[in-house]
């Protein structure tokens, strides 16, 4: 028998005892039956009571413990737990990872290595692309060694860092678009005084804003999360550790977090967005505005690769929300969330490459440089 059984067998021994005692008492004191009756009842009810409270102590005493398990690890249960799938999986996205590492890479060295390359726009750009690196860097490689080990656990520490450093750098991208879409707001509707708004102490300290907000943010965030309870078996529908998918498996209150979420949602979502479309709506009238059509050609230009970018990204991102709330099928949001957080990264090289002769110009004379170096290092190595 456990103490919590002794402890309610005791009491309503010892209820029934003193019970017992007092109606004793009562009978060779006490002459009024009805005086004793009543006195009588009265007894009996309270033994009763104490009994219902006792009961009551127990089941919390059975309840408060399971609520207030702390666990040691998730279940990132990723897309598919048929084995024949694993090895397409893992070839596809180590594909993609590579694609997005090399492709931002090379975007990042152009602009360093190339001096005319040492412009606002182009410098916000390596920002982007190194923000892509890490963004992919924090969900892929550990997607890669679960499909490898087929294990899917994350412990909880790690789980918490990944989600840390997520809403870092999708953060981090939503501003970085933002401040691009503000210098081609300054480049086509002020191109007088391009040079002068958009100068080097305000190009840093844009990003330094950028990076200071997301970083606020994703702090905030993940504090919120670490005082949360979470009951045990959490199974996460994910491939990583997605923000409302952890949130869902707290066994805690989570007012604070859906208050945070909800003033995020207005000031980290909508107003970027709302400036990204006040920025285009200038742009377009401005280039309604020019007379020739080779200029409006070359003013859409220069803003057309931002624009397919940002497209792709809010799109995308906007399909993760809507596919979470309308969709029944668990494996939707995940699909969804890969195409903003590994494919969006993956596009954006060739996006801004493809269309942009000063990107192919640059990546030409890195690539001329690198292969003049090949033959100098051959002749070296063949003399004695």
């Amino acid at each position: 028998m456990s103490s919590a059984d002794s402890l309610f067998y005791s009491s309503s021994l010892i209820a029934s005892v003193l019970c017992a005692m007092f109606t004793i008492k009562l009978n060779l004191s006490l002459r009024s039956r009805e005086v004793k009756g009543s006195l009588q009842q009265l007894f009996e009810e309270i033994v009763t009571l104490s009994e219902v409270a006792i009961e009551g102590q127990l089941h919390i005493s059975y309840i408060e413990p399971e609520n207030n398990t702390q666990i040691s690890r998730f279940l990132l249960q990723g897309f598919s737990k048929d084995p024949r799938f694993q090895p397409i999986l893992f070839g596809l996205f180590l594909f993609m990872y590579l694609d997005t590492v090399l492709g931002n890479l090379l975007i990042i060295l152009a602009t360093i290595s190339d001096s005319h390359l040492h412009t606002p726009m182009y410098f916000f750009l390596s920002n982007l692309s190194f923000v892509d690196i890490c963004l992919s860097s924090t969900t892929v490689p550990k997607m890669l060694l679960n499909i490898q080990t087929q294990n899917k656990a994350i412990t909880y520490a790690g789980c918490i860092t990944q989600m840390h450093f997520f809403l870092l750098f999708i953060v981090s991208d939503i501003f970085l678009l933002t401040v691009m879409s503000y210098d081609r707001f300054v480049a086509i509707c002020h191109p007088l005084h391009y040079t002068v708004i958009m100068n080097t102490w305000l190009c840093v300290l844009l990003v330094l804003v950028s990076w200071l907000v997301s970083v606020l943010y994703s702090m905030t965030r993940s504090l919120i999360v670490l005082h949360m309870s979470f009951c045990a078996h959490s199974e996460i529908p994910h491939f990583f550790c997605e923000l409302n998918e952890v949130v869902h498996h707290a066994c805690s209150d989570t007012y604070v977090n859906d208050v945070v979420t909800y003033i995020a949602a207005v000031l980290l979502a909508c107003c970027p967005l709302g400036g990204i479309l006040y920025s285009y709506c200038k742009i377009v009238s401005s280039i309604c505005a020019i007379s020739s059509t080779h200029g409006k050609y070359k003013a859409f230009s220069t803003c057309a690769s931002h624009l397919s970018v940002v497209s792709l990204f809010y799109c995308t991102g906007l399909g993760v929300y809507l596919s979470s709330a309308v969709a029944q099928n668990s494996h939707s949001t995940p699909i969804a969330s890969v195409m903003y957080s590994v494919v969006t990264p993956m596009l954006n090289p060739f996006i801004y490459s493809l269309r942009n002769k000063d990107i192919k110009r640059a990546l030409k004379k890195l690539f001329d440089k690198e292969s003049k170096k090949v033959p100098i290092v051959l002749t070296l190595s063949k003399c004695p």
